[in-house]
């Protein structure tokens, strides 16, 4: 084989760029291909004078996918919202088409003609005009939809003034006309900051419906008397204690009390016995771990069986037609204490445990029957910053907004909650005991000498 063939073997597509000295040394530059093919030059002499134009397609491809998503997210964020079937977000036939052709054009890269360039360019123009127009449209509304989200709920049945009465999520300092929105601040699921105040609403017509007698021990009893129903309440507050029962627990068991005894006649023998299937019932309702059967039998020192406890228990049940939700002071207590520390900068302890304190005296008297739960608690409420500070008015348009009370239509029950406070020569001790302990702050020490006088 002579030098020509064998350069001609070697001659072949080149698989690797090869740079001139390569070329020249291996002697064969003439017959090697040329480094830029013609079609190539041309497609590359046409897209020079137009480089900035295809720069910018690309942008205004890409600025269009932007909104087309974030637009997407913002929908999403806005599916639950109560105005939404307000807000009709519609696409021209138009924008869906431009969007069409945008996706047509995600293909390999090919030769394009000057036009076909053009055209793209003022399609992919007027696709982002119309996004940008309707992203600001939909902005505007969601605006709108937060600034509606924004105002609190107003209360049924509020005996504010409409239009004299200013609700924000903060308080103003020096306006004693604000309102201050105590659901604002609450976003975890388990408060129902959404639906609280239609709850309250509903629970402020069934403490009506499901309410004791108020004056069973006449009409139905004959054998047990006031103060055997007190006693038995103290004995139970240290069952609680014992078994480290809920504060709902126990107030659950003395409406259940009630509610049997306002419908059953009971011997004073069974009083204690209904007691412990009560507070069985109302263990099993509120807490995670009730006690068991046996614990209350040994509790009561084996004077009644396991079998009598369970045939209590069927008794009680049955007569009161196993309705056993039903709103206690506890219950409406917890919302008001709320609206209460809305007014301080930092939430005052005392004033919590102070209001629980003086409403759980109240359930050993047999003469607050007459009022109702979510009176009691907000009399704790009144009287318990009253004690804690006898300068500022107890009283302010929050309170009086979420629990519709006026400071006047307290007046009974205060000034009986203050005298029952002030007695502290009483033979029932066991609730001033549990909250003269350090982890109460004491408050059962913490008494007011002035009579309460703004509750005209």
């Amino acid at each position: 084989m002579n030098k020509e063939n064998v350069h001609a073997v070697n001659i072949k597509e080149p698989t690797t760029r090869i740079t001139r000295a390569r070329a020249k040394a291996l002697g064969v530059s003439r017959d090697l291909p040329p480094l830029h093919p013609q079609a190539k030059q041309e497609f590359n002499q046409f897209l020079q004078p137009n480089c900035k134009r295809g720069s910018s397609e690309n942008k205004s491809t890409d600025m269009g996918s932007n909104f087309q998503s974030k637009r997407r997210a913002v929908l999403k964020d806005v599916t639950n919202m109560k105005v939404i079937n307000e807000i009709k977000i519609q696409t021209s036939k138009q924008t869906r088409k431009n969007v069409a052709e945008k996706n047509a054009m995600v293909a390999p890269t090919v030769y394009v003609g000057p036009q076909v360039w053009k055209g793209k360019t003022k399609a992919t123009q007027d696709m982002t005009e119309q996004s940008i127009k309707e992203l600001r449209e939909i902005t505007s509304q969601l605006k709108l939809v937060n600034d509606l989200e924004s105002k609190p709920i107003i209360a049924l049945g509020s005996s504010l003034p409409k239009g004299e009465i200013k609700i924000s999520n903060q308080l103003e300092a020096g306006n004693e006309q604000t309102i201050i929105d105590i659901d604002s601040k609450h976003t975890v699921p388990w408060m129902c900051s959404l639906y609280a105040a239609e709850i309250y609403d509903n629970l402020r017509v069934a403490e009506l419906k499901w309410r004791p007698s108020v004056n069973y021990m006449k009409t139905v009893q004959r054998d047990i008397t006031q103060e055997m129903r007190g006693i038995l309440i103290d004995w139970l507050v240290e069952v609680c204690e014992e078994y480290t029962l809920g504060a709902e627990t126990f107030y659950l068991t003395v409406t259940l009390i009630d509610r049997y005894l306002s419908k059953m006649y009971i011997e004073k023998q069974r009083l204690q016995l209904l007691g412990i299937t009560c507070m069985l019932i109302a263990s099993k309702y509120e807490d995670i771990t009730a006690p068991r059967v046996e614990d209350f039998c040994f509790i009561t020192d084996g004077t009644y069986t396991r079998k009598e406890v369970l045939d209590m228990e069927h008794e009680v049940l049955d007569a009161l037609g196993f309705h056993l939700s039903v709103p206690t002071v506890n219950k409406f207590l917890r919302r008001f204490i709320l609206a209460a520390q809305s007014s301080y900068k930092v939430p005052v302890v005392e004033l919590e445990y102070l209001a629980k304190y003086l409403a759980e005296l109240t359930l050993i008297e047999y003469g607050f029957l007459k009022f109702l739960p979510s009176l009691i608690a907000a009399s704790a409420v009144f009287l318990a910053k009253w004690t804690l500070d006898q300068i500022e008015h107890p009283w302010n348009p929050t309170l009086e907004h979420y629990t519709n009370y006026k400071a006047s239509e307290l007046k009974p029950t205060v000034l009986a909650m203050q005298d029952m406070q002030l007695n502290n020569g009483a033979s029932l001790q066991a609730i001033r005991q549990k909250y003269r302990q350090k982890q109460f702050k004491s408050v059962a020490t913490l008494t007011s000498q002035k009579p309460v006088k703004p509750l005209s």
